[in-house]
């Protein structure tokens, strides 16, 4: 433990003096040597690669910090390393040529799939796909299409928008939705699309199965002690173990199929190369 010098002056000593953003910028610049563990060093420029221009002095100080804190501790777990270890315990010379080859091979399928791989996925095939797989698509959460906002309790447009919600006019959606952007502390609508009900829960601050069960003919209204309303209109509700329907699973589909798509290209990719180094001589199997 001896021969590890961990010089951390910059943490406790160095950063806090320096006040001024001129101060930190002529620090971070010099390439006077700010720690060490053993023979490892740490420079000034280093910390400048990763501390961003035009942060504030203290965002700076911390990250700096975080930094050399980081490093020193992997230097000192290093240098211990080294120091116990046997010769064959440190050779891993084979471990690196294996991530060596493992990555340069990724990089490549990478580049060979960017290159070639169809992301376009039509509507035809989303549905296709659905109606081949509808178990997968089993609800494990209800779903709902819904509007809330949160309103001081004693907000005289709190009933006006409770009202126009609540009818099957689409006049009056429009005009509810207009009343709650203007007049509501925060305003947030599902109304035209299927959302997670734990979505909506969570807006709420309640377990998803408690504000259904709170629930009155769609409307979950929750008074707190500062004068703040939280209130849900539920529109529409798909409950758990119905099929979710096409338009909320698309998204998802469109992955799978892409994915699907991505795996084909890989898996002819291997063999495509396995059977040109066979023609060409450049595999041999003895």
């Amino acid at each position: 433990m001896r021969r590890i010098v961990c010089i951390i002056a910059i943490s406790g000593i160095v950063l806090p003096a320096f006040t001024s953003c001129r101060a930190i910028s002529n620090f971070l610049h010099n390439e006077e040597v700010v720690a060490e563990v053993g023979q490892s060093r740490l420079y000034r420029s280093d910390i400048d690669a990763v501390v961003p221009r035009g942060m504030t002095v203290d965002d700076s100080v911390r990250l700096a910090r975080q930094f050399i804190d980081a490093w020193a501790s992997e230097m000192v777990y290093v240098t211990i390393a080294e120091q116990q270890l046997s010769k064959a315990e440190k050779d891993v010379s084979r471990e690196l040529e294996e991530y060596r080859r493992s990555l340069l091979k990724y990089r490549y399928e990478q580049l060979y799939v960017n290159e070639r791989l169809d992301t376009a996925v039509s509507d035809e095939s989303v549905e296709t796909y659905y109606n081949a797989h509808m178990e997968n698509f089993r609800l494990k959460r209800p779903l709902v299409k819904a509007r809330f906002l949160r309103i001081h309790t004693d907000s005289p447009m709190l009933e006006p928008i409770r009202k126009k919600m609540n009818s099957s006019d689409p006049n009056d959606l429009v005009e509810a939705d207009s009343l709650a952007f203007s007049s509501a502390m925060m305003f947030s609508t599902w109304g035209n699309e299927w959302q997670d009900v734990i979505v909506i829960a969570r807006e709420m601050g309640m377990a998803y199965d408690s504000m259904l069960s709170a629930s009155k003919g769609g409307w979950v209204r929750q008074d707190d002690t500062t004068g703040v309303t939280n209130v849900v209109y539920i529109s529409e509700i798909m409950r758990e173990g119905e099929y979710a329907p096409v338009e909320y699973s698309a998204r998802q589909i469109k992955d799978i199929i892409i994915s699907t798509r991505k795996q084909a290209l890989i898996s002819g990719l291997e063999q495509d190369l396995l059977n040109d180094a066979r023609e060409n001589g450049q595999l041999v199997i003895h």
